[in-house]
This record gives C-alpha cells, structure tokens and sequence, in this order.
C-alpha cells in the first residue's frame, strides 16, 4: 500500500500561470530593462569622453601650456604634457575608493541605492557637459572636470552592479550581466555614431576641430543625464528588495558609516575565498581598463591614427563588444564563467603583444585589433561581475560590490601610473602598452587558484549549476 502522502495544492500566487505570477514576471522585466538602460546611459561616458575623444584632446591642451622642454607644472610638479591625461585618470580613481566605499556603506544602511545612483549619475553628466566650455591651454580645469566625472561615474556604477543579485537567480545571472553589458555598449557605440558624423561633418557645419571635439564631450553628458530617467523610474530604491534577497533596513543615519564600513572590511577577512578573487580581478581589470583608457592616445601618438580613425575604431569595438558580451556568457553556460574568463585573458594577452608590434599609420590593422578588444572586452568584465555576485553575503551588496568596484576602476591607478611611468621613463608609448602585461599574467595566475564553488557555499549563497 502507498504510505506517501499527498503533496498539499499549490496556493493561487504559487502557480506558474497566476495572475500574482504573471504580474511579478512583469515587474522583474521592468526593473531588469530599468537596469539595462541605466548601463546604457553611463556607457557614453565610457566611451565617448575615456576612450575616445579627452585622452587626445586633453593632451593637446596640456601641449598648448607646456614650456619649451614638453613639460607641464600643475601644482609645482613637472610632469611630461603627453603624460597628463593617464596620471590625471590615476589622481581620479585614487579618490573614488573612499568616495565609493562610504557611498557603499551609506547606501546598505539606509536603503538608498537608487537615490545616490542616479544623484551621482547627474553629478557626472553635468561634469561631463562642461568640458564643452575646455580649450586653449587650461588644462587644469580638464583635469578637474575628468575628476569630478570619473569619481561620480565610478560610485554610480558600483551602485548598480548592487542590483544584480536581486535581478537574476544564480543560474540567469551570467546572461543578465552579459545583457547589461551588451546595451553598454549599443548606448555607447550608437552616440559614437552621432559623434563621428558630427566631426566628420564639422567643416560643413561651419565648426573647427576642437569646437567639435567638445560638442561631442558635452554630448555623452547630455546622454548620461537623459536616460538615466529610466533606471529613475524603474528601479526600487533599495538592491536586493526586487526578489528578496537583501532584507529591508530601516532609515538610519549616516553618522555610523565609518564604522560600518570598517566592520565591513574586516568581515570580509572571515571570505578569503572572496579576496582572493577580488586579488585577481584587481590585477587583470586592471590592465584591462588601463588599455580602454589609453587606446585612444595610443592609437594618435604613437601610431598616427587621425581622429576619424579612432572614432570608427572605438566604434567597431562597441559593436563587436555587444555580440561578444553575448557569447561569451552563451560559451559561460556550456563551460562555466570562471573557465571562460581564463580563456578571454589568454586573448587580451594576445591583443596586447599584437598591438606592441603593429606598424604605425596603418588603419587596417589598427581595425583588426580593434575586432579583437571587442571580442574579449565585455565577455570578460560581465562574467567577472556574475561571478562576483555570487560570493557576496546577502544583503551587503553595494558594500561589496563599492570593494568590488575599488578593485574596477578605483585600483585601476596602477595601470595608468605603470603606463605613464614607463612613457615618462622611455618615451615611447610602445613600452608605455607592452607594460601592462603584467597585470593580466598575474590576475589569470591568481584566478586559476580560486575554488569558486567553496567560496560560493562559504557565503551561504546557493551554488549555479555551472561555474
């Protein structure tokens, strides 16, 4: 006789098909599309004012100010003109770790994630704005408005890689960080698209090089704070209440963010699992937006490339990055994130030593390097980013994730300092590019030794089917 009993019926909410199912399906949709467009927005940031046109630009201004001998002096230092712009990119994220660990902390505190995302969004766009009124010699004030901007991009976007975890289940996350990823980069390649045609077109327009230039800068600024309307409006205020994950806290004061945030750094000492691969992303992020942030002046001093040829470059980028954001997180379901990263590694190394040896003023192969960075590009920061949000404690998403953050564009001072020590040291931005091997030697080394799935069950998180 069958001693089983019954399972009890599933209550009305519960089924697949209820209305109460239907509807949270459509909510999650919403606030997930919310998300998407919010990395939509600040991509223009990344890629029209870092990668592209300010690294160049900002250059020539400090030439403009330079003395007889190249150099330039703010503040009583003498630097080379031409290594201005990566050491100004150091200065910069150097002061967003603090800015983005405080913010972190402030925000699991009170629950206001949203409000201090969007608030430092707008920040950073009307930062970026007013580098249309940057020109002549006043290189000083690029540099302050690229500080004000890259901290208030930075702390933005630590804020929202906060919500991932309470987007997706464990095993959606890899394809809805990829996702995110990949409208990144359509926002950014398509005001790309504007920005080139506008200086392609600026003698018709009646409008010199450099009014063009900060046409285009003011541009992303504009971009940035427009949609930046629609995470606004879509997303909860606080990460993790979408499905749950984090529980809601009440409305405390900020006096205590200090001391949280201590008590946080020392917590993560009890997930060495989780440090160690924080280790290895520091290094090999590292390099890698160490290379977005200097293609540009790469591509112009060192290998004659004219503006139009680093736009339709970075361009090309954009677009490859968006089918390759897409399939290394199909390649991440089949094989698993942490493998699939290794190998995207093994390709930046590749890229890096290709681009070392290839001949100036040749924009074909500039092109086919490009393909390249695409390629590897997305696929290896949002897989790290999914990645990462499965070792992290419930509920401390935007501290960890402002410590994750730290180790993205805040520890990324290495890289511009190494690249403009060795252009400083050489003068040769050759040199300047082949020394940031090290970095993805040292992250694929470090990432090799980490035990993903323990340091996932360490945390208490529920383990994906594939790693």
């Amino acid at each position: 006789m069958n001693t089983t009993a019954p399972l009890p019926d599933p209550l009305p909410d519960q089924l697949p098909d209820s209305p109460a199912a239907a509807d949270d399906g459509r909510a999650l949709r919403r606030m997930q599309f919310g998300w998407y467009i919010n990395d939509w927005a600040n991509a223009a940031f990344s890629a029209t004012v870092l990668t592209v046109f300010l690294g160049p630009y900002l250059t020539t201004v400090a030439k403009n100010a330079a003395d007889a001998s190249g150099d330039v002096h703010p503040f009583g230092l003498t630097i080379r003109a031409g290594s201005f712009f990566p050491y100004t990119v150091s200065f910069s994220v150097l002061i967003s770790v603090a800015v983005m660990l405080l913010t972190g902390t402030l925000a699991d505190r009170t629950g206001r994630h949203k409000e201090l995302m969007c608030g430092f969004a707008y920040v950073g766009s009307l930062a970026t704005m007013a580098m249309f009124f940057l020109g002549g010699d006043h290189y000083l004030l690029g540099g302050g408005l690229l500080v004000v901007a890259n901290i208030a991009y930075a702390v933005s976007v630590a804020l929202s890689y906060a919500y991932l975890p309470g987007l997706a289940s464990p095993d959606e996350r890899d394809a809805v960080s990829s996702k995110g990823w990949a409208y990144g980069y359509a926002g950014g390649g398509l005001l790309l698209i504007a920005n080139l045609a506008l200086f392609e077109g600026h003698d018709a327009l009646g409008l010199s090089t450099g009014t063009a230039v900060r046409i285009c800068l003011a541009s992303a600024g504009l971009w940035w704070a427009l949609f930046t309307i629609v995470p606004l409006l879509r997303l909860p205020s606080r990460a993790g209440a979408v499905t749950g994950r984090a529980a809601a806290a009440p409305d405390r004061p900020a006096a205590g963010s200090l001391r949280e945030l201590a008590r946080t750094l020392r917590g993560m000492r009890e997930y060495p699992l989780t440090l160690l691969y924080l280790g290895a992303f520091l290094c090999y992020n590292d390099g890698i937006q160490t290379v977005v942030s200097q293609a540009s002046l790469y591509g112009s001093e060192e290998l004659g490339m004219g503006q139009t040829s680093l736009v339709a470059a970075v361009l090309m980028v954009q677009i490859v990055a968006i089918g390759g954001a897409l399939l290394l997180g199909r390649i991440a379901q089949r094989y698993g994130a942490k493998r699939t990263v290794l190998g995207s590694l093994v390709g930046w190394v590749i890229t890096l030593a290709l681009g070392y040896f290839m001949p100036a003023h040749q924009p074909a192969w500039f092109f086919a390097l490009a393909c390249m960075i695409g390629l590897v590009l997305g696929g290896s920061q949002a897989l790290s980013r999914s990645l990462f949000s499965h070792l992290i404690p419930a509920g401390r998403e935007a501290e960890y994730f402002s410590v994750y953050k730290v180790s993205d564009r805040g520890t990324s001072w290495m890289g511009p300092l190494v690249f403009g020590l060795a252009y400083q040291i050489t003068g040769s931005y050759r040199s300047a590019i082949i020394s940031l091997l090290i970095f993805f030697v040292i992250g694929f080394a470090v990432l090799v030794k980490v035990p993903v799935r323990r340091a996932i069950e360490a945390v208490g998180n529920p383990v994906p089917e594939r790693l």
